[in-house]
C-alpha cells in the first residue's frame, strides 16, 4: 500500500519533470539562431512582424513562425524546352539562372515560392526567345539569347525582390531530321571547300610551274645567245688567226720552195739563175725588216718596219740568219765550173740548152713537114 508521503513525492516527481519539459519547449520556442548567409522572416500570429537577422534572436513562443531566405546566389535549373523557331524548325533547349534574393520581405510576401515561380517562368521565356529566332541564330547566337532571357526576367523577379544575375543557354538541339540536313549539308559544304581548296592548289602550281617553264626557257635563250655569240667571236678570232698564219705561212713556203730551188739551180753548170717575183718580193721583204731598213733610190733612208712578236714567230724571222747560211751554203760552186758556164753563155751554149742555129733548123723541118 502507498502512504499519503509517498503518493505526495511523486507528483512533486512529475510535476517537476513536467515543468523542465514545459521550459525547455518555451526556450526553444523562444530563441532563434539565424546563420550568417540566412535570413528569416518572423509571423506572430500570422502577421509579418520583421525579419531576422544573422545570430541570436528572442521571439515570441508558440505564437511565432519564422521563414528562412538563402541570401547566397542560388542555381536553377530550367528544364529542357520543346519550341518552333520563326522559320519552323522544332528544337529542344535547357538553361541555368543564376538568381540572389535581394529582398526578403517581399520574396516573402509578394510569391509563394520564388524558385518555382522563376523556373516557370525561365521555362517560357525560353521557348519564347527560341520562337522569335530562326533556326541559325539559335544556334549561332547563344550569348544573344541568354541577354534577352535575362532582360524577360528581371522587370517580374524586381517585384518579387529576387534579382537574376545571369541565364545560360546549355543546349539548343535542332529535331533529328533537321540534324541529319545540317550533316548533309555540312559535309557537302566541306567538299565544297575542299574541291576549291585543291583547285586553287593545282591552279598555283600550273603557275608557278608555267613561271618556272618561261624563266628556264629565258634562261636557255640567254645560254644559247651567249654561246652563239661567243662561237662567232672564236669563229671570227680563228678566221683571223688563220688569215695570218695562211699568209705567214704562204711566205714560207715560198721561202722554203725558193730556197730549194736555189739549191738546185746551186747544183747545176748554169751560171744564170731566173727567181720567181713571188720568191724575190718575199726575199725582198725579208731583207728589208732583217737590215732594219729600206733605200729609196735617192738614196733617202726610210723607216724601219718591225713586225709584232706573234708575226715574227709566224714567219720564222727569229732564224732568218740560219736560212740565210743555208742558201749560202747551198749556193756555193766551183769557180772554175762558173768560168766554163759563163764561156758557154757568150757563145749562146748554154750547157743543157741548144743554140740558135740547132732552133732554127729545127723549126724549118718542123714547117717543112706540116706544109707537106
Amino acid at each position: 500500500m502507498f502512504t499519503p508521503l509517498a503518493t505526495g513525492g511523486a507528483l512533486v516527481t512529475a510535476v517537476g519533470l513536467l515543468v523542465l519539459v514545459l521550459l525547455v519547449v518555451v526556450v526553444y520556442q523562444t530563441v532563434k539562431i539565424v546563420d550568417a548567409y540566412e535570413k528569416k522572416a518572423l509571423t506572430v500570429f500570422g502577421e509579418y512582424r520583421g525579419l531576422l537577422e544573422p545570430g541570436i534572436n528572442v521571439v515570441p513562443p508558440f505564437v511565432s513562425r519564422t521563414y528562412t531566405f538563402d541570401m547566397r546566389t542560388q542555381t536553377i535549373d530550367v528544364p529542357r524546352q520543346e519550341a518552333i523557331t520563326r522559320d519552323n524548325s522544332p528544337v529542344t533547349a535547357d538553361a541555368v539562372v543564376y538568381i540572389r534574393v535581394r529582398d526578403a520581405k517581399r520574396a516573402f510576401l509578394e510569391v509563394d515560392d520564388y524558385k518555382t515561380a522563376v523556373s516557370n517562368l525561365a521555362q517560357t521565356t525560353l521557348r519564347a526567345v527560341l520562337g522569335d529566332m530562326e533556326l541559325d541564330d539559335t544556334l549561332n547566337k547563344r550569348q544573344e539569347i541568354n541577354a534577352r532571357i535575362r532582360k524577360e526576367l528581371d522587370e517580374p523577379t524586381d517585384e518579387w525582390g529576387i534579382r537574376v544575375e545571369s541565364v545560360e543557354v546549355r543546349e539548343v538541339n535542332p529535331s533529328q531530321d533537321v540534324q541529319q540536313a545540317m550533316e548533309q549539308q555540312t559535309s557537302a559544304e566541306r567538299r565544297r571547300r575542299a574541291m576549291i581548296l585543291e583547285a586553287q592548289g593545282e591552279r598555283q602550281s600550273a603557275i608557278e610551274k608555267a613561271q618556272g617553264d618561261k624563266q628556264s626557257d629565258i634562261i636557255r635563250a640567254q645560254g644559247a645567245k651567249q654561246s652563239q655569240i661567243l662561237e662567232a667571236q672564236g669563229d671570227a678570232i680563228s678566221t683571223v688567226l688563220r688569215a695570218k698564219s695562211a699568209e705567214s705561212m704562204g711566205e714560207r713556203a715560198i721561202v722554203e720552195k725558193g730556197m730549194e730551188t736555189l739549191e738546185s739551180i746551186g747544183q747545176g753548170e748554169s751560171t744564170t739563175f731566173v727567181l720567181p717575183q713571188e720568191l724575190s718580193s718575199t726575199l725582198g721583204r725579208y731583207g728589208k725588216h732583217l737590215s732594219g731598213s729600206d733605200v729609196k733610190a735617192d738614196g733617202e733612208v726610210l723607216d724601219s718596219l718591225d713586225f709584232d712578236p706573234e708575226t715574227r714567230e709566224l714567219l720564222g724571222l727569229d732564224n732568218i740568219d740560219d736560212i740565210l747560211n743555208q742558201i749560202s751554203e747551198e749556193a756555193d760552186v766551183d769557180p772554175a765550173k762558173l768560168e766554163e758556164q759563163a764561156e758557154a753563155v757568150k757563145e749562146g751554149m748554154d750547157p743543157g740548152m741548144q743554140s740558135a742555129d740547132e732552133v732554127i733548123e729545127q723549126m724549118d723541118e718542123e714547117l717543112e713537114d706540116n706544109g707537106s
